[in-house]
Parts: C-alpha cells; structure tokens; sequence
C-alpha cells in the first residue's frame, strides 16, 4: 500500500471496468473536478446509504461541474445489481485486485469494532481539473460525509 494522498499531489489514473464492463478512465474527466469515492462493498447498508447520498447530491454537484465516481471491489455484475435495484445514476467501479485503491491509500489496516482489520478504507477524494488531489478524506462515516463535503465545496 502507498501512503495517503495529501492535496496538490498528482491523482493516480486508473481504467477500471463499470458495472455493464465498460472501461472508465480518470484521466477522461481531465478538464473537470471529479469526487472518487472508494466503499467496501455494494449492497450492504453503510454502502447502500453513501452511494444514495450521492446519487441524491448529483444534480446540485453536475451543476457545479463536478462528476463522482464509486470503487469498490465489487464484480461488476454486482455492481450492475447494486445500480439497478438502487437507481444509481454516476459510474460504479470495479477494482477486483484494489490496486486503485492502494494507489489512494484507501486499503490497508484499519480498526472495525475495535479490533484491527485490512480492508477497504471508506474514502472519498476531490480531484481537481488539473488532475491533482484537492481534498482527501480517509475514513469517513457512510451516513453524513456527504452533506458535509457539498457544504465545504459548494455544492
């Protein structure tokens, strides 16, 4: 695993496949802000309720010229489930080896119910239009992260 990401440092690329097996680019959103948003696994509540919050969001943050995209490690026939049964209406991503995820930081040790684990670490990062980190946020709760992070940018 790399060490975190701190603002002003470059943000890695990827290509990952979306939930219909699409390749998706980073380095396609070049031009634009971006929010990448990494959670542990689709359908599960604290997931459910993170990605709702996004999708609920996406009108206010296209109309701030910001795109969100969500990684999991997640399949991406799951992936296409979890889309479809919650409406979600951005890019979800699958990253089955996590190696975005270790790229960002967002996978590693961390503690669950006291007890210290590896896992995916629920992160979310703003990404600028210069392709650089403006924002990184590890370990972030499911349910509020959200409004909080509209509220700081603007949204």
């Amino acid at each position: 695993m790399t060490g975190k990401l701190e603002p002003g440092d470059p943000a890695p690329d990827f290509t990952l496949s979306d939930a219909d097996g699409r390749p998706v680019s980073l380095s396609g959103y070049r031009g634009q802000r971006v929010i990448v948003y990494f959670y542990p696994a689709a359908m599960t509540p604290g997931c459910t309720k993170e990605a709702c919050d996004f999708r609920d969001s996406l009108a206010d943050l296209r109309g701030s010229g910001i795109a969100v995209l969500g990684i999991s490690p997640d399949p991406p026939a799951k992936l296409a489930r979890f889309r479809d049964k919650e409406t979600i209406t951005f890019p979800l991503l699958s990253d089955p080896d996590r190696a975005v995820h270790k790229a960002y930081g967002a996978y590693g040790e961390k503690k669950l119910y006291g007890k210290t684990t590896v896992g995916v670490i629920r992160s979310t990062f703003m990404i600028g239009a210069d392709g650089r980190i403006a924002r990184a946020m590890y370990g972030v709760k499911a349910t509020g992260h959200v409004a909080h992070l509209r509220a700081e940018i603007g949204a």
